[in-house]
């Protein structure tokens, strides 16, 4: 009989062969997806058997759509998540990853940034100095070499390495920075702290290197930036490179502020100590070693006793640091002492300095042929023929002229001092047959008044020219015949030549100019005849009467020594000549002259009042109480007493 086929799709059963058993045919189907268990009772139905009438390998009809596969069955309780890994362990796991991949990072900033370094410093120029550090003074010393003054609109004048100690020079770098022999001029701490200062906000940062402070304060501007940090060490590296360690150190000495007004070691040296660099002592080096690091602070050294200590304990540092390094000795550093300080302010334009300055420094710009504004910048040391002590003797002396200031003008009639009249006094000395000038005595006070009363003032010469009447007179002091008001310079250089026997010699206030260590001018006198011999004496014997009548009454003046009538060698009488303008109690000028071999003295007395048009004077009376020929006598005597005993102490 032949099995019905069953209705419905048809569906892929094993075939079943005489001999086999349902369970080997069932192996051959293909395993079904597991389906969730029912309970009968729910379903209602048993499930289906496999039909045996249907082969396994027979195919489907191709008219009947094949079954969609059926999702997976789910079961009753959720999956559990995949657990994360922890950082730690993934970091461990890719630590070999990520320090290969950081060290190329690094390494190619390293590249990076070396580059830079190298295109910056290439690229980067020592520049040109600024022009306020290269522009110096002039100064004016006297004929010892005491400082006078200056001239320049800074006090600084360059000196050569070679004229610094080097003892002062090891001092400096045992303050600054003690690795500058060796090291390659810049100091990385120092500008990682400049670096982190300025991201912070923080104050400002020093130490640097030798290098780099003269690159900041020479070649750069004070501005504090990364940027011009940056470029400095970028050039302190170049310049250390390309010019010597000598070289920078000379070029820092001459432009680190010293405090006082000084731009470099020069002026620092006569500043603080009176003297010339290379004249420093090993104690005074290191003081002004010691004062670079604050100096606006340590300048007040020796007024201000707190002051004073701190810079003490800094200058033992630096000694002591010295001596370790082998700069000095031992024993030189047991003999230091803390040195003393000089307090007189330089460029000042008060007092009467500054009169022998003008002077000076026209000379010495027309005997160099430049102007006085380029002698000023140019950094010269005007080395003069004025003996400072004797005019600040002579100023204290002038002083004394004030009580005619206030002459008591007997019932106040003419002899009185009128209203608005101001007493004028000019004081010259030159040497005899040299023409130097020793002194020149123009006025009290420069700033009040500036016009040189011994070089310009026009005073009257009346009867002080009488002795040189009825001689021939030859050279310039001829013209002074011809001239009714002569200066006092030309009145004095005119019985010079009476001193020097005849012979008159131009006078001059300049003996040398020197330059960065080189002379660039050296005086020389320039003499002539203007008189023979027998004119000679009967100029010195008219002199002469004229001293002998005056004398008892000179040398009765308390203070006044004994006068005597000669010379110490004998050669031309001391003589002191008073003369002048008007007479009586109408006396306008007077002049007193005294002369030897050695000195011709002049003082001259004149007054004036203001004239009618503004700004104008006119010759006015001397007050006559004291009378002034007694006064003007009694001041030449006693300055002629102060040159003999200043010379006998030189």
């Amino acid at each position: 009989m032949r099995r019905r086929e069953p209705d419905g799709p048809a569906e892929s059963s094993a075939s079943f062969e005489p001999g086999r058993s349902w369970e080997a045919a069932e192996s051959d189907l293909p395993a079904e997806p597991a389906k969730p268990s029912k309970s009968p009772m729910s379903s209602g139905s048993s499930p289906m058997a496999p039909d045996p009438s249907r082969s396994p390998a027979s195919p489907a009809p191709s008219n009947s759509p094949s079954p969609s596969p059926e999702p997976p069955a789910s079961s009753d309780s959720p999956t559990p998540p995949t657990p994360r890994v922890p950082l730690r362990l993934r970091l461990r796991r890719n630590r070999g990853r990520l320090l290969r991949r950081s060290l190329a990072a690094l390494l190619v900033l390293v590249v990076a940034l070396c580059t830079a370094a190298v295109v910056a410093y290439r690229m980067t120029d020592i520049p040109e100095p600024h022009p306020e550090t290269v522009t110096q003074s002039t100064v004016f010393v006297d004929d010892k070499g005491s400082y006078l003054g200056r001239r320049g609109p800074v006090d600084r004048q360059e000196v050569p390495l070679s004229q610094v100690p080097r003892y002062v020079q090891d001092a400096v770098i045992a303050a600054e920075n003690r690795t500058f022999r060796t090291d390659d001029g810049v100091s990385p701490r120092a500008i990682a702290r400049a670096v982190l200062a300025s991201l912070t906000g923080g104050e400002r940062q020093g130490g640097s290197t030798i290098t780099q402070q003269y690159v900041k304060n020479a070649l750069l501007s004070p501005e504090q930036s990364l940027s011009r940090k940056a470029r400095e060490a970028l050039i302190a590296i170049k310049l250390d490179r390309t010019r010597s360690k000598d070289s920078i150190l000379e070029g820092y000495l001459n432009t680190v502020y010293f405090g006082r007004g000084s731009a470099g070691i020069e002026a620092a040296s006569r500043n603080y100590f009176g003297v010339d660099t290379r004249q420093l002592t090993v104690s005074q080096g290191a003081a002004l070693a010691s004062i670079v690091n604050i100096p606006s602070y340590y300048e007040k050294a020796g007024s201000d006793p707190e002051v004073t200590a701190t810079l003490r304990a800094r200058w033992v540092w630096v000694l002591d640091a010295m001596a370790a390094s082998g700069s000095i000795t031992a024993k030189q550093r047991a003999d230091a002492s803390f040195p003393a300080f000089r307090f007189y302010p330089p460029g000042t334009t008060e007092g009467q300095r500054q009169y022998m300055i003008d002077v000076a420094a026209r000379e010495a710009a027309d005997r160099l042929g430049i102007t006085e504004d380029q002698l000023a910048r140019g950094g010269y040391t005007v080395r003069t023929t004025f003996d400072l002590s004797l005019q600040d003797a002579t100023t204290e002396a002038v002083k004394d002229l004030s009580d005619l200031k206030g002459g008591k003008g007997g019932k106040g009639g003419k002899g009185s001092k009128g209203k608005g009249v101001t007493l004028h006094a000019a004081v010259v000395a030159i040497a005899p047959g040299d023409g130097a000038v020793r002194l020149l005595y123009g006025g009290s006070d420069y700033a009040r008044q500036p016009f040189n009363d011994a070089v310009g003032g026009a005073v009257e010469a009346g009867t002080a020219l009488d002795p040189f009447d009825k001689v021939r007179l030859s050279g310039p002091p001829a013209a002074l015949r011809k001239t009714a008001a002569p200066t006092p310079l030309k009145l004095a250089s005119a019985y010079a030549a009476v001193a020097a026997g005849g012979v008159y010699a131009a006078p001059y206030t300049v003996t040398k100019i020197t330059r960065d260590g080189r002379q660039v001018y050296a005086a020389h006198p320039h003499t002539q005849r203007v008189l023979n011999e027998k004119d000679v004496f009967m100029v010195g014997e008219r002199m002469l009467t004229a001293y002998k009548q005056a004398a008892p009454l000179i040398q009765a003046a308390p203070s006044i020594q004994p006068v005597p009538s000669t010379s110490a060698d004998g050669s031309v009488p001391r003589t002191f000549f008073t003369a002048g303008a008007g007479g009586g109690i109408t006396r306008r000028t007077v002049w007193s002259t005294g002369l030897d071999s050695r000195l011709a003295l002049t003082v001259a007395l004149f007054a004036d009042r203001p004239g009618e048009k503004k700004n104008t004077t006119v010759p006015a009376q001397l007050p006559n109480d004291p009378p002034p020929t007694d006064s003007a006598a009694e001041t030449a005597a006693q300055i002629w007493q102060l040159a003999a005993t200043g010379s006998k102490k030189g």
